[in-house]
């Protein structure tokens, strides 16, 4: 495991990928002592999400949008979308944090281990759901475009399990 290169994905907006325009709402006044306070309202129509080039630690072809948050800080919870063209792959990997899919459209496969088996995966349709704890070796398809939301607490940090396999690695 001490050959695993930890590499972080860049999603810092001002960088990276141009943050959604996002309409917010901080409440005015102390919300009631039994009703959690209320930091912002995060309102994002599809139309104003941002797309831009997956961080270079995933294979190229496909396209993020960070829609809350900052996936690239430690202890901050984040919400971000990526589309997948057809038949994208991503190599065995994991993350030190826990990584929640919902799958928004397309089909999306998961798999757990150490090596890419399609016979392993599990099929995911629109609505479907994983949770992959940190730490668990998967990898992941599409078939169709498919486009994700994941959602977690960061830093998202992708972790190859075969250190060959990161695509920022290669020229």
């Amino acid at each position: 495991m001490s050959t695993v290169r930890t590499t972080l994905l860049v999603f810092i907006c001002a960088i990276s990928i141009a943050p959604a325009r996002v309409h917010t709402q901080t409440a005015k006044k102390a919300a009631p002592a039994d009703k959690p306070a209320m930091a912002k309202h995060v309102a994002i129509a599809p139309s104003d999400i941002k797309w831009g080039p997956a961080p270079a630690t995933l294979p190229s072809g496909a396209q993020m949008a960070v829609l809350d948050g900052d996936p690239s800080k430690a202890g901050v919870p984040f919400v971000i979308r990526a589309k997948f063209p057809d038949g994208y792959r991503v190599s065995p990997h994991w993350h030190p944090t826990d990584e929640n899919v919902a799958v928004l459209s397309g089909t999306f496969f998961v798999g757990v281990g150490d090596a890419f088996d399609e016979k392993a995966m599990t099929s995911l349709a629109t609505g479907g759901y994983a949770h992959m704890p940190k730490r668990m070796h998967h990898f992941a398809m599409s078939k169709g475009e498919t486009v994700i939301q994941i959602h977690g607490v960061g830093p998202f940090v992708v972790n190859y399990v075969n250190p060959a396999d990161d695509p920022s690695k290669k020229k």
